[in-house]
């Protein structure tokens, strides 16, 4: 007797990523890794935070030793908050990130990013969500207009892909498989634009004029 197993799902996650003041002039090379780590950046933005609005970000942290300055230092100067989107996004950053203490993480985990760009246990360069419930809520400190959906899954992505973008995709690769070009992801990219369903048609409008 065949067993039918059900499909695999995947849940895709948001968490807020911060690249904090003393190293915002590393921004492009850190998103680089971001990329290439199989995230995507879905909301970015850079701001200043004044010393009472770093208060209630960090307002778990309050009562603690180091929380003065902790604030002073998160609003020394602008930062770059980031959304980042993947399947386990949260438990992925974290692992990206090293231990918060960029000391423990330059000997355990040479390769983290804590350990690479952080200099000691508070300025240790970037920040993460620690968890789903606080990825929520600090999104929504940092991207107060954006509406926190949840991205389809399972049966609803299928229907929305085979809707909006098999039909098409099919197409294109169909093409590239005929033409083989030395780069497909540049080939592939153009002839989707240019093959967009959804681009405006214009209308042409012959005037004749009488003589």
């Amino acid at each position: 007797m065949q067993m039918l197993m059900p499909e695999p799902q995947i849940y895709v996650e948001r968490t807020l990523a911060i690249i904090k003041p003393d190293i915002i002039n590393k921004e492009v090379e850190i998103e680089d890794i971001i990329l290439r780590s199989g995230f995507t950046i879905t909301q970015k933005r850079k701001l200043q935070l004044s010393p009472e609005q770093c208060s209630n970000f960090y307002v778990e942290q309050y009562g603690k030793m180091f929380f003065p300055n902790l604030t002073s230092y998160m609003s020394s100067g602008p930062l770059i908050a980031m959304v980042l989107a993947r399947h386990q996004a949260i438990s992925y950053w974290k692992d990206l990130l090293g231990p918060s203490s960029s000391f423990v993480a330059r000997e355990r985990y040479p390769d983290s990013l804590r350990a690479i760009y952080g200099t000691d246990d508070l300025r240790n360069g970037l920040h993460g969500s620690a968890s789903f419930a606080a990825a929520e809520r600090e999104i929504r400190f940092m991207f107060p207009e954006v509406i926190i959906e949840p991205i389809p899954v399972g049966q609803a992505a299928k229907d929305y892909l085979n809707l909006y973008v098999t039909p098409t995709l099919l197409k294109g690769l169909t093409e590239l498989c005929k033409k083989k070009p030395a780069d497909p992801f540049i080939w592939l990219a153009d002839w989707l634009i240019e093959h967009n369903p959804n681009t405006p048609k214009m209308r042409h409008t012959v005037i004749v004029e009488e003589p």
